[in-house]
């Protein structure tokens, strides 16, 4: 009955990066519903499905319950159950033997986006190790707009939704389908009930496309341009703001010549959006003011990352919309832990020096490894060789680019070990597999480290079945094996209780709280400046000489040059129903989306003979993978877009659950990188398709 259950105030995690503050209801020690909390500070009571039924994936019959150990031949998916206690002393034994032979940079430390603290837990693991190699996804995945921002303006421009504004300006960022950073639909169309305009800038006709007063069908790979085009409409036309550019920019004369070079109508020749377009957005976007840019993940997903984030910036900057309400905001952290005091960066001092990404020349304030680096290193010993890896909150099988390279790479490691929730292509081909608990089974804070100003309490709701342990834990014990126990808590709870202490809190007390937001405080560069080393935004990079960076954004053409042979272009879109590679096995999530479908304009399947449904070969110069057709006319028609992060956990663990099959990173390649961040190709990339034959493409 309604009056047994008992409902706990939590935020979402792990379904993607939102941060949605959610009522739990449960009875027992079962979640019985999920639902939006009405006083939850991002998202006011919305949720979306994920949300709705992330509990379903506590209760799965397969879930990993008990630490494994392999038992047969490396991938072969044979395991032996095992006790926590031989699992952390041989895990141990292993990374302390690899560092006693080969130095602790030899040992990496895997993991995928920032999920809770359990993400910052392990870069001091590493830290207190001595490895300076923390593997993660920021060369593909945030890294591109917050480091150039930081170099550009002095921080991270985060879009501020939460203060009128008078135009929202998306560029490859679909809220309406998935959350991000603490940015969340309801946000958006709050802000359009208030009367704000819309501009988006995106291949595909997404949903904030549709209700748009302005949709640019951008060619993928082009954003620097466009952008750099509506800098130039903004410069010819004398509608950037006179009196901070003025006061506040440094290197104008130098940007506004730049964008001489990309008057509209060349500008349409490069990115396909009609000259007059280009014109009408900058036109309303430097007339609007506030006005917030929104970018979004996709314009790091090509070499070119640090002009596209470059020529953004510089467009909030000369329109006057940088660290003002309802522009794009420097998000002051609250009184918590500083983040180098929290990963104990002090111990290891030469971590920018010995880092792999060091060896390449990546843009300085990048600290995790890109992993094209980490593979050259274990597959060539380049510059260095790296034997060993543990790795959490991550499937690289799928999700990193090449995945051939990635399969060779964890066959040729000396050791790994992987933490997770299920089975998985990546889990599958470790030495040792532990069981962790999951969002609703432990206590943890959420949004801290990734520069939105807030953090959010997501305490325990019920207890995790089996031997499930939080990820926080096993790392605080592995730990006190592999280093000075003393470095680590009795306790791995106490991490959480370090992190509120600042703020005169224990985490019972933030619990009821909350959230913890940071001061809003704008304009501050009225008084001090902006924090680069001129003091002002950096429109021509002052560095640019002495880091060896560009020092004005540019076009320099497609990220893989055009081939007759490959005559369309694929990219990938996030499924709403999916956290990229994850959750394929929850069913109400599997029910909504059973199959990989790309996105096809029906014009192109009539050319190729390809009806709705129709399974189809989608083949690049690097590989082929099959999916099936869905006819629509959101996509252009030179244009596919082929689903992302699939594997199909009901497969073999013996063939990694045919990673092979329909894996978007089968059609990439780690050869092409940008130097700024070690960035490859992971859309963008010329192609062709064609209907099956009944053949699986495995190669």
């Amino acid at each position: 009955m309604a009056e047994d259950i008992r409902w706990v105030k939590t935020h979402c995690a792990r379904m993607d990066h939102g941060g949605c503050g959610l009522l739990v209801g449960v009875k027992g020690n079962a979640i019985v519903e999920v639902k939006g909390d009405p006083d939850g500070f991002l998202n006011k009571g919305y949720t979306c499905f994920k949300g709705r039924v992330s509990a379903d994936r506590l209760t799965h019959p397969d879930r990993l319950l008990h630490p494994l150990k392999r038992a047969g031949e490396r991938g072969e998916g044979k395991w032996r159950q095992i006790s926590w206690d031989q699992a952390l002393d041989e895990i141990s034994a292993n990374l302390l033997r690899i560092k006693e032979t080969h130095g602790a940079r030899a040992v990496a430390f895997g993991v995928g986006m920032p999920k809770g603290l359990e993400h910052f837990v392990l870069i001091r693991l590493a830290n207190i190790f001595g490895s300076p190699n923390v593997v993660a996804i920021q060369d593909v995945c945030h890294a591109g707009r917050e480091v150039t921002g930081m170099h550009t303006c002095g921080f991270y421009p985060v879009a501020d939704f939460h203060n009128p504004t008078k135009l929202m300006f998306f560029w490859g960022s679909n809220l309406a389908s998935t959350n991000e950073e603490g940015n969340i639909y309801s946000q958006v169309t709050a802000r359009l009930k208030d009367g704000a305009q819309l501009i988006v800038v995106d291949p595909r006709k997404t949903e904030l496309a549709r209700k748009a007063d302005l949709w640019l069908q951008l060619r993928p790979g082009t954003a620097q341009a466009l952008a750099m085009g509506i800098i130039n409409v903004i410069c010819e036309e004398s509608l950037y703001d006179r009196d901070f550019v003025e006061k506040y920019t440094h290197g104008f004369e130098d940007l506004k010549q730049e964008a001489k070079k990309y008057p509209p109508d060349k500008v349409e020749e490069i990115t396909w959006v009609p000259a007059e377009l280009v014109r009408r957005a900058a036109r309303m976007y430097a007339a609007a003011r506030p006005a917030t840019l929104q970018w979004g993940n996709a314009i790091e997903h090509d070499m070119n990352v640090f002009d596209s984030a470059r020529s953004l910036v510089c467009l909030m900057a000369v329109t006057g919309n940088l660290d003002v309400p309802g522009g794009n905001i420097n998000a002051r952290e609250p009184k918590i832990m500083g983040l180098a005091q929290f990963v104990r960066a002090g111990l290891i001092p030469d971590k920018r020096k010995e880092m792999l990404g060091a060896h390449y020349g990546v843009i300085p304030r990048f600290m995790t490894t890109p992993s094209t680096f980490f593979r050259r290193a274990v597959l060539d010993s380049a510059p260095y060789p790296v034997r060993g890896y543990y790795g959490m909150c991550t499937n690289p099988m799928v999700a990193w680019a090449d995945s051939r390279l990635t399969y060779k790479t964890f066959q040729g490691l000396d050791f790994s070990a992987v933490a997770d929730i299920f089975m998985t292509p990546t889990a599958a081909m470790a030495d040792f597999v532990l069981p962790v608990a999951h969002q609703y089974e432990m206590n943890d804070i959420g949004h801290y480290g990734i520069g939105h100003g807030l953090v959010l309490a997501r305490p325990k709701v019920v207890d995790p079945p089996g031997e499930c342990w939080p990820d926080m834990k096993i790392l605080n014990e592995l730990g006190k094996r592999v280093s000075p126990p003393e470095l680590w808590h009795e306790n791995h709870e106490e991490f959480l209780e370090d992190l509120v202490r600042p703020a005169g809190l224990t985490y019972g007390e933030f619990v009821e709280k909350g959230c913890l937001k940071g001061p809003e405080i704008f304009r501050s560069y009225e008084s001090k400046g902006f924090p680069t080393p001129t003091g002002k935004v950096e429109l021509r990079l002052s560095t640019a000489e002495k880091f060896r960076l560009k020092p004005l954004p540019e076009f320099t053409g497609l990220p893989e040059a055009e081939d007759a042979e490959y005559p369309l272009t694929v990219i990938s879109a996030k499924s709403r129903y999916y956290l990229l590679s994850s959750y394929r096995w929850v069913a109400r999530l599997r029910e909504k989306r059973p199959q990989p479908l790309t996105e096809i304009h029906p014009e192109t399947a009539a050319r190729y003979g390809i009806a709705d449904g129709d399974e189809i070969v989608i083949e690049t110069r690097y590989g082929s993978i099959t999916q099936r057709a869905c006819l629509t006319d959101i996509i252009h028609p030179r244009v596919i877009s082929a689903a992302l992060g699939w594997w199909f956990p009901e497969g073999s663990p013996e063939t990694q659950y045919e990673w092979k099959r329909s894996n978007f990173n089968m059609l990439t390649s780690a050869g092409k990188l940008g130097k700024e961040f070690g960035t490859p190709n992971i859309m963008n990339l010329p192609c062709r398709i064609r209907k099956a034959a009944g053949e699986a493409i495995t190669s």
